[in-house]
């Protein structure tokens, strides 16, 4: 492990202001990435080593084998070993916390006093994750019963005793306000308990990159639409992170920049990555072309994360311009990993973000029909769709009118791939929190509108009469992230992480 010396931390900090030549305002181009860190201990008691010959070694291999599990490409497991006494126990809070971990793994080795345990995380003061986690899945009560040494046999009981302090540790947890969750399994060759160690990591890898994401604010809400309307403080305060607010002007000036070459390159790319239809003028594709460009160094100077825009632009034909062309380019920073969501809904985009972090994609919908025939409902929007989650090619279509908004240009045309997905909304409560609302079902195939919009068919377990009464329930506004598989399990997991309510409607 690698802390940051006082020097090489105010490198960092110069660093990350730089000024655009011509203006003199500072924007900041660099943001220092970071691995998610995770800490795991181990707990035994310093008492039995004396007393039972090989147990220690035998323990401390149990967490280097869970060392092994937690270890992923991007993640840095700080592993402290094996915690056997309340001094040990402070030291170990100290390092976790200048470590600076997201999220603590303890692996109950064999029994152990609570005062081994609780200084560590009171002192970390990051969630906890209870690894139960037997050696075997049964002891071999008959060769264990062969052994004849009492002494010996002792000791053996103490390596398969992991469930034993479980319930002391919870107990002391609960009456000391920290906050745990639990894995209860075998330490080989189950696959439950592998899928939930991945989950929980995913979970804290997602919370991680939101507490550090930079989400662009351009523009103003869409007048009147009063449910996406939302409170950003609180937006920071339970996801972290830093809303940067950019402006619509800035983009226009950028617009001007952009060099023939990078608009012919960029039409180029279109036709590549989308099935752009025949009606498409080479106009409007370069129009789209030129509002593409700008908007990656937009997104590159101000270093996005994630966007939520929207603007009328009326009065002021640059910026009408640059707004009215804005659905390819959005799509293409959507599919790389900086969702960008429509109408300015910043709740929205922060879902968005949520599930293109857990790898499965998260489009910009919103359902507005009903299917009683089928039993299905009817999902989409107009402006950006998710590329990596289409079925088949994204088509690129011409509209002449926006419908609701001023201008005409070129949209996206895509329906979410067939198979489970997971719809996911970012609720603002009524007692000033924010939740997670989730519903998971499947996008199936079947006849859709075809008027240049993104658009799918969602059928719920619940039924479409259900679904839409259960979801309406919890008054989210009217968006909503989707993404591709069932995931409910690592948004709950999340949820959990933050702090904040989890509900699934189905």
């Amino acid at each position: 492990m690698k802390l940051l010396s006082d020097s090489d931390a105010l490198a960092v900090a110069t660093n990350y202001l730089q000024f655009r030549p011509g203006n003199g305002q500072s924007v900041p181009i660099t943001f220092m990435k970071r691995k998610l860190k995770v800490g795991l201990f181990g707990i035994g008691l310093d008492t039995y080593w004396p007393q039972f010959k090989g147990l220690k070694p035998r323990l401390e291999g149990y967490v280097r084998v869970v060392e092994q599990k937690l270890s992923r490409p991007d993640v840095e497991v700080v592993n402290l070993g094996l915690i056997d006494n309340p001094v040990k126990a402070l030291e170990a809070g100290h390092q976790f916390r200048m470590a600076d971990v997201d999220i603590i793994f303890l692996h109950v080795t064999t029994y152990a006093l609570s005062s081994t345990v609780l200084p560590v995380v009171q002192r970390a003061k990051v969630p906890v994750i209870i690894l139960n986690l037997a050696p075997e899945a049964a002891i071999d009560y008959a060769s264990f019963n062969r052994m004849g040494d009492r002494t010996a046999m002792t000791g053996e009981w103490l390596a398969h005793c992991a469930a034993c302090p479980v319930p002391e540790i919870a107990n002391v947890f609960q009456r000391a306000g920290v906050d745990f969750h639990q894995i209860t399994g075998m330490l080989h060759d189950d696959p439950v308990c592998a899928r939930e160690l991945d989950a929980w990591i995913g979970a804290a890898r997602v919370a991680h990159t939101m507490f550090h994401n930079r989400l662009g604010l351009m523009g103003h809400y869409y007048c009147g639409m009063l449910d996406i309307y939302s409170d950003t403080t609180l937006q920071c305060a339970t996801f972290g992170g830093h809303l940067e607010i950019v402006e619509v002007d800035e983009l226009a000036a950028l617009r001007r920049e952009v060099s023939a070459k990078a608009i012919k390159d960029r039409v180029a790319h279109f036709k590549r990555v989308f099935d752009v239809q025949s009606d498409c003028s080479a106009a409007e594709l370069n129009r789209a072309a030129r509002t593409s460009v700008a908007l990656d160094r937009l997104v590159q100077e101000h270093d996005l994360g994630s966007l939520a825009y929207y603007y009328m632009g009326t009065g002021n034909a640059d910026n009408e311009d640059a707004i009215s062309s804005i659905i390819l380019g959005n799509s293409l920073l959507t599919a790389r990993g900086v969702p960008v969501a429509g109408e300015y809904e910043v709740k929205n985009a922060q879902a968005m973000k949520i599930m293109d972090t857990f790898g499965v994609g998260g489009s910009f919908t919103e359902y507005y029909a009903m299917d009683f025939k089928d039993d299905v409902v009817l999902m989409g929007h107009d402006g950006p769709g998710h590329l990596k989650i289409a079925e088949g090619k994204t088509k690129v279509r011409p509209l002449t009118v926006y419908h609701g908004k001023v201008g005409r240009g070129l949209s996206v045309e895509m329906s979410v791939k067939h198979g489970p997905v997971t719809c996911l909304s970012v609720v603002e409560t009524t007692d000033g929190k924010l939740k997670l609302l989730m519903a998971e079902g499947e996008s199936v195939p079947g006849p859709i509108m075809e008027i240049g919009n993104t658009n799918s068919r969602y059928r719920f377990s619940l039924g479409a009469r259900k679904f839409v009464e259960q979801w309406n329930l919890h008054g989210p506004a009217h968006h909503c992230a989707v993404g591709v598989g069932h995931i409910a399990d690592k948004l709950q997991k999340l949820a959990a992480l933050l702090g904040i309510e989890a509900v699934k409607v189905c």
